[in-house]
């Protein structure tokens, strides 16, 4: 499992927008590479941002 998808998961986990630290924190990892995860779904169009900062995933 690639990192973006254990990030998309626990976003949908946690059921409201978060912020990437906030998952970095809850995975035990970098929040750099939790940023990266969050800018390549972005692309992918698998995640919004409802407001600055915090992303949740695009259903």
């Amino acid at each position: 499992m690639e990192l973006k998808d254990v990030v998309l998961k626990a976003m949908k986990d946690a059921g409201k927008p978060v912020r990437p630290g906030d998952i970095a924190k809850a995975l035990n990892i970098d929040s750099k590479e939790v940023s990266k995860a969050i800018k390549e779904l972005k692309t992918e169009g698998k995640v919004i941002s409802p407001k600055r900062c915090y992303y949740a995933p695009n259903e």
